[in-house]
């Protein structure tokens, strides 16, 4: 399959209304804001949500949350293993790991291998004495997803909860209530940039059909991603922005396409010309 041959630029439009769009769990799961008091959801959050949408599509993905596994392994060191088999840590691995799972050929993978623990012989290090002489190899992959960022700062409303149910022996006796907050973010409109490299893709095999799933799937982002902290309804794409150039270098930098767009409060946009195209896709 031929690799990607064009550059890619794109851009998320996310509007929140009455939701936690990502805790913070070192901040007691508030939303995440900058210092600003900007809005702020996480590149990872964002891979996280599209891994989903991909998988759910059907494509083969290796880092899979628990709750959607689609096979037996519970780590992604015995899925490796088990996929990849004694190729694992040989010349091959960037080869089969890249043709076996979307996600590593898109966004990179790190593959951390130990080394079989062996016994300990003189002038040996303690490291290798233990078996610690594994080695790392690491996958570029040419889609990056920037964090997305609210164009105003945002109002977060914390809301004070309670638990209280009849949990223990035969229900006779009613457990203490348990205190608890829940927080939401009020409204907000997000923006998130994301670019996918030629250059890139050639090493690990990413096409322009695979390219066409990113585009596909974006406005998608929140199908099927219901919680208590995002009701459906809660999250929305609004739009995505596909640029496309017509070489592998590009018509521009990815700053100065990025730099052509401007979101308004209420989630409309405007681009400017900046000689490469851009192609307006309405949320789903």
């Amino acid at each position: 399959m031929t690799t990607l041959q064009n550059k890619v630029d794109f851009a998320i439009v996310l509007r929140v209304k009455n939701a936690n769009p990502n805790g913070d769990p070192l901040n007691g799961n508030r939303p995440r804001t900058d210092y600003g008091g900007l809005g702020e959801i996480t590149d990872v959050c964002l891979k996280r949500k599209l891994r989903d949408r991909l998988q759910e599509a059907g494509q083969p993905i290796f880092v899979q949350s628990d709750d959607r596994r689609k096979d037996e392994h519970r780590s992604l060191a015995n899925r490796a293993k088990a996929v990849l088999g004694d190729k694992l840590g040989g010349p091959e691995t960037v080869t089969l790991a890249c043709g076996t799972w979307f996600d590593v050929r898109a966004f990179g993978q790190l593959f951390a291998i130990k080394a079989a623990k062996k016994s300990s012989k003189k002038g040996e290090s303690a490291d290798e004495a233990s078996g610690d002489t594994g080695i790392s190899i690491g996958i570029r992959g040419p889609v990056t997803i920037q964090s997305a960022f609210s164009v105003e700062p945002v109002s977060i409303t914390s809301t004070q909860i309670t638990k209280s149910v009849n949990g223990e022996g035969d229900g006779a006796r009613r457990t203490p209530d348990t205190m608890g907050m829940k927080h939401r973010v009020d409204h907000g409109i997000y923006v998130s940039y994301g670019s996918i490299n030629p250059q890139l893709a050639e090493r690990t095999g990413f096409s322009a059909k695979d390219a066409e799933a990113i585009k596909q799937w974006l406005p998608k982002l929140f199908e099927n991603d219901a919680s208590s902290a995002r009701p459906n309804g809660s999250m929305e794409v609004v739009k995505v922005v596909w640029w496309q150039h017509d070489s592998k270098a590009g018509k521009c930098s990815s700053a100065k396409v990025h730099g052509s767009l401007t979101v308004a409060a209420d989630g409309s946009i405007s681009v400017a010309d900046i000689g490469v195209k851009p192609e307006i896709i309405e949320g789903f």
